[in-house]
């Protein structure tokens, strides 16, 4: 009998034991429910804001010096001086090379020597021209005899305008002995140097050097025939868009202004090339580089922008999510109609709609979140537009 009640005071105890546990599991997983539940989703928003837009249009472009000059000699002579080397920046009107002249120098001094001979040969002639009137006047001379000092004074001038202009010539071939920069720019490399024969005009050598202006520059780029519409209206009346050029992988950049759209499309590629100058005061672009432009050719009034990191792609294209004013999470379809640096023009939301930018991977539509508002990136274009 003692056995008996000993054996349902450990039965009864057991059921206790095991009702127990099983009322603690049920109640720490309401609870865990409960937290569950009540759990929110840390995410970042960014405020939809309606701006001016900027329709800007990008494309790879290449850096081209307006002038290269390829500096030849107009006459056959000796390099006597250089005065230039290689790579070295020069202005207009710098002396380059010093040509040997003393050839050239003999004929000058021959020239003058036979223009002063002729000048006194005419001052001759033109005394006797006078002598003959005079006495002609006085019946003391004939017609004949003034025609004849007539003649003479004129073909004493006509030898001393063509012994002028000789030495005339002869002067300029001894200019060409110094050889100046016909334009400001960056000396390539020296081709002949002091104690080599120059010949007049040889092209075939490559010159004696060429220099290649590179203040300011010109960016030549090309876009789709479908902005050609775009473009014109950007450069109508005058006008000169801003083109904004950037070298890639050094985060040099500059602005230049866009002055020029070619006259026809190219019909093997579909495009049409524009031309952007640049000032280059710095001298950090050079001629045949490769450079990302970017042209501002008009503005959307009005347009919806939110930073372009919150547009999530799905199977039915983009989307955004939302976070309404009861803290829940609503996804929005959207569609892109243009893009700015970090920011994109959209369709399908409203100014003041806030829209999520971190954290979105945890999110789906309910979802409750703890939102944390940040403002928009001073940097972004179309913040300085923001109405």
């Amino acid at each position: 009998m003692q056995r008996r009640n000993l054996v349902v005071s450990v039965l009864l105890a057991l059921a206790l034991v095991i009702g127990g546990i099983a009322l603690w599991k049920g109640r720490g997983a309401k609870d865990g429910a409960h937290a569950a539940a009540t759990r929110k989703i840390a995410v970042a928003t960014v405020e939809a804001v309606a701006v001016d837009f900027p329709v800007r249009r990008q494309a790879i472009g290449l850096v081209e010096s307006p002038a290269t000059v390829v500096i030849l000699s107009r006459i056959d002579s000796q390099m006597a001086e250089q005065h230039v080397h290689d790579g070295q920046l020069v202005k207009r009107g710098d002396l380059l090379f010093v040509l040997d002249d003393r050839e050239i120098a003999a004929a000058v001094a021959k020239d003058t020597a036979t223009v002063q001979k002729d000048e006194a040969l005419l001052a001759q002639t033109v005394s006797d021209l006078h002598r003959a009137q005079e006495l002609l006047s006085k019946n003391s001379a004939s017609q004949q005899q003034v025609d004849v000092a007539t003649t003479n004074q004129k073909s004493a001038e006509a030898v001393l305008a063509a012994d002028k202009a000789t030495l005339d010539a002869d002067k300029a071939k001894q200019s060409y002995t110094r050889i100046y920069a016909p334009i400001a720019g960056r000396v390539g490399t020296v081709r002949v140097t002091p104690g080599n024969l120059v010949k007049a005009n040889d092209a075939a050598g490559g010159g004696l050097v060429t220099i290649t202006q590179v203040e300011p520059l010109r960016v030549t780029f090309a876009l789709p025939e479908r902005d050609l519409p775009l473009l014109r209206e950007a450069t109508a009346h005058g006008k000169q868009p801003d083109v904004a050029i950037e070298a890639p992988n050094s985060g040099t950049r500059t602005t230049g202004k866009l002055n020029f759209v070619d006259s026809a499309v190219d019909a093997a590629s579909g495009t049409i090339a524009a031309k952007a100058w640049f000032a280059n005061e710095q001298g950090v672009f050079w001629p045949g580089q490769y450079v990302q432009s970017s042209a501002v050719l008009g503005t959307m009034p009005g347009a919806i922008s939110i930073p372009t990191v919150a547009v999530q792609m799905g199977q039915k294209g983009a989307y955004v999510f939302v976070v309404g004013a009861n803290g829940v999470i609503d996804i929005r379809d959207v569609t892109v109609v243009a893009a700015d640096g970090q920011n994109s023009a959209i369709t399908g939301l409203k100014a003041g709609e806030h829209v999520v930018v971190e954290g979105q991977n945890r999110l789906t539509k309910g979802s409750a979140v703890n939102e944390t508002q940040r403002d928009r990136d001073p940097t972004a274009p179309v913040s300085e537009v923001q109405k």
